[in-house]
């Protein structure tokens, strides 16, 4: 009797169904953030956030210098508005640089945390078995013993708990258990093994630089949302407070409200600048005066590497320069002495500078305003008909100044610099130049309408620069811990032995079979040797103790 098959269908089968489009989003977006958090991609973005912050220490900077940003447009007129367009004079404020900082710190936050807590698991798994033929291993080697199997594992084990390491004892059957901890004889005679392992700092070290790198960031991070800095010009006698309306420039965080500020008030008593004799500068300091406004002053000496740290903020020097002072005599007779601006330095090797004196109020009406622009040289000398500085030191002050009446512009609402004149004015006519000379200390010019003005010495002005940052010692600890763990991570090394015993056929001991595995610190060879060494003498010295001492002969009749 014969079964027929049943008969094929001659229709084909049905293609499989295509997967939804939420499931198609959902593999992309799985793949994508797999591909993001490798360790290849945090590489490659870490390598990528260095190299952005290059021009950040190439090209001047708003948030540090916006004269010296200025001064590039001047020097490179067609190429520094291409480079502002790709944000390169505020780097560290760019949507390109806050978008690479950003996949960082989740390329880290995916590829660590995971790692970490496998590293948590492994913590708490014992070693693994040793593998079934231990002399395939690279570090292999035989060790034999007349002891019994069990007797042998406890000398290796032993030793190799006085070298730290962690050690799992299994007997004959693969994965079963003697003991975990301390030493469990198994049967005498029968075989046993163990697995030993240590060196997980070394993965605790790699994943504390990561982790840490992760808090560096994040410091970073909270130190630019909840951070400021002001920068201002403060002639001695003067002083300022800590408010964004008195900063010549400032920038804060996106976090930061103007009434976060710390209350604190600074008054420069004195500023002194030495030079070598070569006149470069060897050391600026400043005398100032610090307190809430109405309460107690402090009197304190800073300087450039030197800054005053009060509640963690910083003030520094980070620069200096002069303020001419004049005496304004009106022709009625009233006189307005010691008016004075800074000139900002155009020559930092002989401090010969530029600036202006805006006297708004000295005039008879709103058209009437003074002004004087000029250069104030140091160490004057006439070089040409041209008054030029020859020393940094202030030798011999001397000023070459323009006096202009007229409408200054400063209540147009248009901005304008406080250390040159509004240039469009003087060419619209609204200011008109009324006098030039070159002064000394002590001489005068006299204008049209019998207003005279005197040269009558100079001060020196501090840039003081005023820095709230609150992440620092944030930064300071994550970047102690980095070292700590990139230390752990390159002299660490993570090691595995394994041991067998077996029974020696025919004359009774043991052979131990004995392998490691090394990753890390540098060549293992020597250092099996060295440890198949060890063993051999513990085991030798073990099996002198309890050999049976040699029976005593009776004497002879």
């Amino acid at each position: 009797m014969s079964v027929e098959a049943p008969a094929r269908p001659d229709t084909p089968p049905s293609p499989p169904s295509r997967p939804s489009a939420g499931r198609r989003v959902a593999g992309f977006l799985l793949r994508a953030w797999r591909r993001l958090t490798a360790m290849r991609t945090a590489i490659i973005l870490l390598f990528l956030l260095a190299l952005a912050a290059v021009p950040g220490s190439l090209l001047p900077q708003r948030s540090l210098s916006q004269n010296n940003v200025r001064g590039y447009f001047a020097d490179h007129p067609d190429l520094a508005p291409v480079l502002d367009k790709l944000y390169l004079f505020d780097v560290f404020s760019s949507p390109w640089f806050a978008a690479i900082y950003l996949l960082l710190f989740i390329s880290l936050i995916g590829c660590v945390l995971p790692r970490a807590a496998e590293h948590f698991r492994s913590l708490r798994t014992p070693p693994p078995p040793a593998p079934r033929n231990l002399l395939r291993l690279p570090d292999s080697g035989c060790l034999e013993s007349p002891l019994a199997p069990a007797a042998a594992l406890d000398v290796v084990e032993e030793e190799l708990r006085v070298r730290r390491f962690r050690v799992v004892r299994r007997d004959g059957r693969r994965g079963s258990f003697v003991s975990d901890g301390s030493s469990g004889p198994s049967a005498a005679g029968s075989s046993g093994e163990l697995s030993a392992e240590k060196g997980y700092l070394k993965e605790t070290g790699n994943l504390l630089f990561h982790l840490s790198l992760l808090a560096l960031l994040l410091g970073l991070a909270g130190g630019k949302l909840w951070g400021y800095e002001g920068s201002i010009l403060v002639t001695e006698g003067q002083g300022f407070c800590n408010s964004f309306q008195q900063y010549d420039t400032y920038s804060s965080g996106a976090l930061v409200d103007s009434g976060d500020l710390n209350d604190l008030c600074i008054d420069l008593d004195q500023f002194r600048a030495e030079y070598e004799e070569n006149l470069t500068a060897s050391s600026f300091t400043a005398d100032i005066r610090y307190g809430a406004p109405g309460g107690e002053e402090r009197a304190t000496t800073i300087g450039v590497n030197e800054p005053l740290r009060i509640d963690g903020d910083r003030v520094y020097v980070t620069g200096h320069g002069f303020s001419p002072t004049f005496t304004v005599t009106l022709p009625d007779g009233t006189a307005f002495t010691d008016v004075s601006a800074p000139f900002l330095p155009a020559d930092q090797r002989t401090m010969a500078s530029e600036g202006a004196l805006k006297l708004p109020d000295l005039g008879a009406g709103q058209d009437d305003q003074l002004a004087l622009e000029g250069f104030f040289a140091p160490t004057g000398l006439m070089q040409g008909g041209v008054l030029t500085s020859v020393d940094p030191r202030p030798l011999a002050p001397q000023v070459a100044i323009i006096a202009y009446r007229g409408y200054l512009g400063l209540d147009s609402g248009l901005p304008q610099s406080v250390y040159s004149l509004d240039a469009t004015q003087i060419e619209r006519g609204r200011l008109e130049r009324v006098g030039a000379a070159n002064l000394s200390v002590g001489e005068s010019m006299d204008l049209p309408d019998g207003t005279r003005v005197t040269f009558s010495g100079y001060k020196e002005f501090a840039a003081l620069q005023y820095s709230h940052d609150p992440g620092q010692l944030w930064v300071l600890g994550a970047a102690i811990s980095l070292l700590t763990g990139l230390l752990g991570l390159l002299l660490l090394r993570r090691e595995r032995v394994f041991a067998r015993a077996e029974p020696l056929t025919g004359s009774g001991g043991t052979v131990l079979s004995i392998a490691s595995l090394t990753r890390g610190g540098g060549e293992s060879g020597p250092r099996f040797t060295a440890l198949s060494a060890d063993l051999q003498e513990a085991l030798t010295t073990a099996a002198s103790r309890t050999a049976p001492s040699d029976p005593e002969v009776p004497p002879r009749d």
